[in-house]
């Protein structure tokens, strides 16, 4: 859920946090990358997020400008997600957050199994 709080703020970086600032969107944001993908591959991927809460958070980036929902008139019904130009722009700021959490990070890594997506390709996935 989103804090108005923080996306009324005075101050750019609050509105931003406001924005990105939960921990699923940035690793929505991450998972999706340059790729186009449906509810349930990122369900899939996504560790430990229901699925009540990957909906609100596709709902919210979409609403943010980040994320593009391409919903098809099929029968079944088809719908994917892809970062919006918006989004694609947020993709290099992840990266130095990654680059700086190894460089400092302490804590020991996890085994690959502890997460969904270790039985899935890595391409773009770290």
């Amino acid at each position: 859920m989103k804090d108005d709080r923080f996306c009324n703020s005075n101050c750019p970086f609050t509105r931003a946090i406001g924005t990105i600032g939960n921990k699923w969107k940035p690793i929505i944001i991450n998972v999706l990358g340059t790729r186009t993908m449906r509810f349930g591959q990122l369900d899939a991927i996504v560790p430990h997020i229901s699925r009540k809460v990957l909906s609100e958070q596709l709902k919210e980036l979409e609403e943010d400008g980040l994320l593009e929902r391409l919903a098809y008139k099929e029968l079944p019904p088809r719908v994917d997600y892809k970062l919006s130009e918006k989004g694609l722009a947020f993709l290099p700021i992840l990266e130095n957050i990654k680059e700086w959490n190894l460089k400092y990070e302490v804590a020991t890594i996890p085994k690959e199994t502890d997460y969904k997506w270790s039985k899935l390709p890595q391409d773009g996935l770290s």
